[in-house]
């Protein structure tokens, strides 16, 4: 598979990491599939992109709908024939709160986003990208997964059990070619204005065509902290 044009499947590419990792992966000659909510939003990437029709893949879709997110994975194969890698961005952020403080709400909420979307995904996507004998799957999370801070337990219990769907494919998978990882950044600095903690995007973009070569074949199933 080395230097062999891949299928990258992006959701969440309408963000300013989404946006980077989408151009980072177009300019290198992948073909591209946008998976987001906001047509507007997918619009205007896909015109930046500037990428010719066949090797570029849009749809508004809510990644909450299985049925639709299954359909979405057989287009995209059928469109290009294969399905390499899947960069999974959506999510955001709940906390301020103690655990009897916070709603059930907001808990179904962080849940949603974070683990219905990435289960939904990885039933769709995944059997394509075994298929191809090389594979990629890749999230961005954060520490406290591992060491949870105080007012934070709705983002990182959904959080830790996305982490957990990722890695148990990591060892499910091993034998196909596909790795499956997760990066670990504190914040992100999208307005560069240097946070002592924070990571930027194009910090975590270069840790993704790192992992996205075939020297990083072996790394499988890692936390790469990168803060």
């Amino acid at each position: 598979m080395k230097d062999e044009k891949k299928v990258v499947v992006i959701t969440g590419a309408t963000g300013v990491l989404g946006n980077l990792v989408a151009k980072t992966f177009a300019e290198r000659g992948h073909n591209i599939a946008l998976l987001a909510k906001d047509q507007n939003k997918l619009d205007f990437l896909a015109l930046d992109l500037n990428l010719p029709t066949e090797r570029l893949y849009t749809q508004t879709i809510d990644l909450l709908d299985g049925p639709a997110v299954h359909d979405s994975a057989e287009a995209v194969h059928s469109k290009f024939g294969s399905t390499h890698a899947l960069v999974h961005l959506v999510g955001g952020w709940m906390g301020g709160r103690t655990i009897p403080e916070s709603s059930k709400d907001d808990f179904e909420s962080m849940l949603n986003q974070h683990v219905w979307t990435t289960f939904h995904l990885l039933q769709a996507f995944v059997p394509h990208i075994a298929a191809s004998g090389w594979g990629r799957i890749i999230i961005v999370s954060k520490p406290e997964t591992v060491n949870p801070s105080p007012k934070t337990a709705l983002y990182t219990a959904a959080k830790s059990a996305q982490e957990s769907l990722v890695l148990t494919l990591a060892e499910e998978y091993k034998a196909s070619g596909l790795t499956a990882n997760v990066i670990h950044v504190k914040s992100i600095d999208t307005k560069g204005i240097a946070l002592r903690e924070g990571t930027t995007p194009a910090e975590i973009v270069s840790a993704m065509t790192y992992l996205f070569s075939d020297e990083a074949g072996k790394v499988n199933g890692a936390r790469i902290p990168l803060y």
